[in-house]
């Protein structure tokens, strides 16, 4: 989870399901939800990782279509970047609604699978004008990129990621909702992109000290050099 300081809405007594959590439930929530995978591969694929979600929390596994919840069963529904991996995203939408009153979602905007094309990922998402638009991501051309995916995608598993770091909001969205909203299917790339962005200037980076040392060995080359000739 890119921003979760934007998860403001949780009161004490309130109920709260955490969908595909992976290994990192978040803190308060009672209840995940997670897809009943195939094996540890289908697993691994859907989140980057083989590690496993060690918690004492209530884990339901379901198989990807009805929630095995009642209406208005939780108070607080998280669901963080996971809107990215579901095949019918309506139907999906549909059972958070129906079984949480209010929540937060959280998924990467097209820009991120510019980079990296993560396998996973079937749909490019982005919320505008309280209407959450998708696109699916077999209609771009992004396929075509894989031999260049490749090379930047071992980038990120090596842990250079420091663009996204730096500026996670052209990268990422995170909202918090209080009621249900509509979802839209568009067809452009033009409809899942930013209509206006600020990217901010790059700070002038501090010396680091490997850079701070060899500057002060070239000052003291330079003042030897003058008290010789001088």
């Amino acid at each position: 989870m890119f921003f979760p300081q934007r998860i403001t809405g949780i009161k004490p007594t309130d109920r709260v399901l955490d969908i595909g959590p992976g290994a990192d439930p978040h803190p308060r929530a009672n209840v995940l939800l997670e897809m009943a995978f195939a094996d540890e591969a289908e697993y691994a694929n859907q989140f980057g990782h083989s590690r496993k979600l060690e918690t004492d929390k209530q884990l339901v596994l379901y198989d990807g279509t009805t929630f095995p919840f009642a209406d208005k069963e939780f108070d607080y529904v998280i669901c963080s970047h996971v809107l990215e991996h579901v095949p019918n995203l309506e139907r999906f939408l549909s059972e958070v609604f129906r079984v949480g009153r209010r929540g937060y979602f959280e998924y990467p905007l097209a820009y991120y699978d510019l980079v990296y094309n993560i396998n996973a990922h079937v749909n490019f998402v982005k919320r505008v004008d309280g209407t959450l638009r998708y696109m699916k991501k077999s209609a771009s051309h992004l396929s075509e990129f894989k031999p260049l995916h490749a090379l930047l995608l071992r980038t990120m598993e090596k842990g250079h990621t420091k663009l996204i770091d730096d500026l996670p909001d052209l990268f990422m969205e995170g909202f918090q909702w209080e009621a249900p909203f509509a979802c839209q299917q568009v067809h452009t790339l033009a409809e899942v992109c930013h209509t206006a962005y600020h990217i901010p200037e790059r700070p002038t980076a501090a010396l680091d000290s490997h850079g701070a040392k060899q500057l002060v060995q070239a000052l003291l080359k330079v003042a030897r050099r003058r008290m010789r000739l001088g």
